[in-house]
Order: structure tokens, then C-alpha cells, then sequence
């Protein structure tokens, strides 16, 4: 099975027609080099819809889009300062139908100056095995080898005063009475 690394996108943009086409290459482009190419067409198409339809019915066309890959889940959010959706997006040939009909799971919230709308998709592996997380990374005592490393006691023993000699015992644990 393929390992997956958590990885975050961040892009804010005003909307024209032709950046919508731009944010939708860039999208493609971080989804291939997060080795997710199996992800792009349903959240390119996902997110140019939502931009879409921001540069054409929102007065204000500032736009945020960012990007959440968890190791197992990617999640796309669109924000933009519009408080509310546009009715004849919401029937079943709008926009939110096909965001619903290509993602795993989508929703929308009031922001503090409008709406976040994101949608989410579980990912799989180009032959359709499910992408597992990368192993977490040891904590400091299991990382912590035996008395010798004056980097990790330092941490170990943060209340001696004076860094410590590979030779001093480390403290031992005082009951509180």
C-alpha cells in the first residue's frame, strides 16, 4: 500500500473567467505532486464550479481555496464574501448537485464576511486500493536513546540548571505530598 503525507494549499485570488481556468491548473498540479492524480478531475471540476459560480453572481470576487490532504481524506473548501446561496444553485441542476454527485461528502457555513463551501474525497490509490497514513513519529522517550545524547536530556531534564554530563544520573521523580 502507498504511504500518504499530510499536506496543506492555501491560494487567494480575485476571479476572472480565465482564473478560474488558472486555479483549476493549479489545483491539478498540487494534486499530482501530492501523488494524487486519481483526485483531480472530481476536485477541479468540483472546485471550477464553485469559482464559476462566484465570478458570476458575487459582487465582491475575492475568493479563498485551500486544500487538506489528511493522509486518507482531501478536503477542498471555496470561500468567498457572498452571505448567501444562490437559489437556483441549490435545485438538482446546480451546483451543489454536482459537487454532491463527484465528492464523498460536502457542506457549507457562514464565515465571518460570507460562506465556506467544501466537499471532500476519500482517496485511493491509482489501482484502487485505499491510501494508508504515514506511521507517527516516535515521542521523545521513544525516541530518547540510552544517557549519552546531552541534546535529549537537555529536554529530559530541563530543571538541573547546567547541561548535563553523560555521566550525571537523571533525576528521579518526586512524590508530591
Amino acid at each position: 500500500m502507498k504511504t500518504a503525507v499530510p499536506c496543506y494549499y492555501h491560494l487567494e485570488v480575485d476571479l476572472t473567467p480565465q482564473r478560474v481556468r488558472q486555479v483549476r491548473r493549479i489545483l491539478a498540479a498540487h494534486l499530482r505532486h501530492w501523488d494524487l492524480g486519481v483526485l483531480v478531475e472530481p476536485v477541479s471540476h468540483c472546485a471550477s464550479v464553485l469559482l464559476q459560480a462566484i465570478e458570476t453572481h458575487a459582487t465582491d470576487k475575492h475568493t479563498v481555496v485551500e486544500m487538506w490532504w489528511t493522509g486518507q481524506h482531501l478536503i477542498t473548501a471555496v470561500s468567498d464574501n457572498e452571505r448567501d446561496l444562490r437559489h437556483p444553485h441549490c435545485g438538482p441542476e446546480g451546483y451543489l448537485a454536482q459537487i454532491a454527485a463527484l465528492s464523498d461528502g460536502w457542506g457549507n457555513y457562514p464565515a465571518t464576511n460570507g460562506k465556506i463551501i467544501w466537499f471532500s474525497h476519500r482517496a485511493r490509490s491509482a489501482d484502487g486500493a485505499l491510501l494508508t497514513p504515514a506511521p507517527p513519529a516516535p515521542t521523545l522517550r521513544a525516541a530518547a536513546s540510552p544517557i549519552g545524547h546531552a541534546e535529549q536530556r537537555d529536554e529530559l531534564c530541563p530543571t538541573l540548571g547546567k547541561r548535563p554530563a553523560a555521566s550525571d544520573p537523571l533525576p528521579q521523580a518526586v512524590p508530591v505530598g
